[in-house]
């Protein structure tokens, strides 16, 4: 049986709608909506600790067009969650007041092992079905690494069968955060990367005493900046999903679209066909992690992944019912 869907996610920098139906027992998530607007959230947080009141209005606008399709789409349930920059906010109750109003549900402030486990179904549920196909499907265990404005999340796993054992764990190296922390100039200068990768470094330790990253034997990368990478590093001359989703690109690759972004000015990334204008500022930082997890842990490759926690919504919605 099919149940149609409406997942919201509202992260640090974006804020992303899906309208879906979602058939469990095929295993099988069909879109009707996607939709990305670049909201920052999170602005300022990291050194206030407070959502600023322009950053809570231009969310709570954009809530209310999603509200909107919502309704025209008729679904049968809704559910919002909430990411970094609200588990850190001091005034996170007048956020949720105006998620109310515009929408009629209260948002959920997830932790980041939840952030971490959503986003492990959403990139991992279609593998199982390509498994089918020898050779084309990614190998288990996998590391799945959410690169996000405030924070970024791991999770380790074998895939949704085995889900009790997954290993997750949330660090603040978000790409917005270590902007907002470190690159200041334009472009950044060489102490500047070096103390936000001394930042990254530090946290990835964290990671590597929690969970035993080097077990996995594929990469999984969701989120803007790693499929903003895999775009560039495809050549793209615009952002293509059906191109990205489920790109195989290179340490050796990544590594040198990271050292070209940090090179440039913000007018210079502007110009990257692939590149949305919402990330121009920010895509530097969201690379240089990416590019440390490959560095650290000895990833040669890296699978980019367009669904992420947005389908894991979806599905948790369908399987609740």
């Amino acid at each position: 049986m099919t149940m149609r869907v409406a997942a919201i996610d509202c992260g640090t920098n974006s804020l992303r709608l899906l309208i879906a139906d979602v058939d469990i027992a095929r295993g099988k998530l069909t879109d009707l909506e996607r939709r990305m607007e670049i909201v920052r959230l999170g602005q300022g947080v990291d050194a206030t600790g407070m959502l600023a009141p322009e950053a809570l209005d231009r969310t709570l606008r954009m809530l209310a067009e999603y509200a909107k399709q919502i309704g025209a789409a008729d679904v049968a349930a809704v559910r919002m969650v909430a990411t970094s920059a609200t588990r850190d906010a001091g005034n996170a109750a007048d956020f949720s007041g105006g998620v109310q109003a515009a929408l009629g549900i209260t948002p959920e402030v997830i932790s980041g092992s939840e952030e971490a486990r959503l986003s492990f179904a959403g990139a991992t549920a279609e593998f199982a079905a390509a498994s089918a196909n020898a050779g084309q499907s990614p190998v288990p265990p996998f590391l799945v690494v959410d690169i996000g404005g405030g924070s970024t999340e791991f999770v380790l796993g074998n895939g949704l069968a085995a889900a009790a054992d997954l290993a997750a764990i949330s660090v603040d190296i978000g790409c917005v955060r270590l902007t907002e922390r470190h690159l200041h100039s334009d472009p950044p200068t060489a102490a500047q990367v070096d103390a936000a990768t001394a930042d990254i470094d530090r946290a990835l330790g964290a990671v590597e005493a929690a969970i035993a990253v080097r077990q996995a034997r594929t990469l999984v990368g969701l989120a803007g900046s790693v499929t903003t990478v895999t775009a560039i590093a495809l050549g793209l001359p615009a952002y293509d999903p059906a191109r990205t989703h489920h790109a195989r690109i290179s340490a050796q690759v990544v590594h040198a679209v990271t050292e070209r972004l940090l090179g440039q000015t913000r007018e210079q990334r502007a110009e990257i066909g692939s590149m949305h204008p919402g990330r121009v500022d920010i895509i530097g930082a969201g690379a240089l992690v990416l590019d440390r997890i490959m560095q650290r842990y000895g990833f040669a490759e890296l699978v980019a992944s367009e669904h992420d926690i947005l389908d894991g919504i979806a599905w948790s919605l369908a399987a609740r019912d």
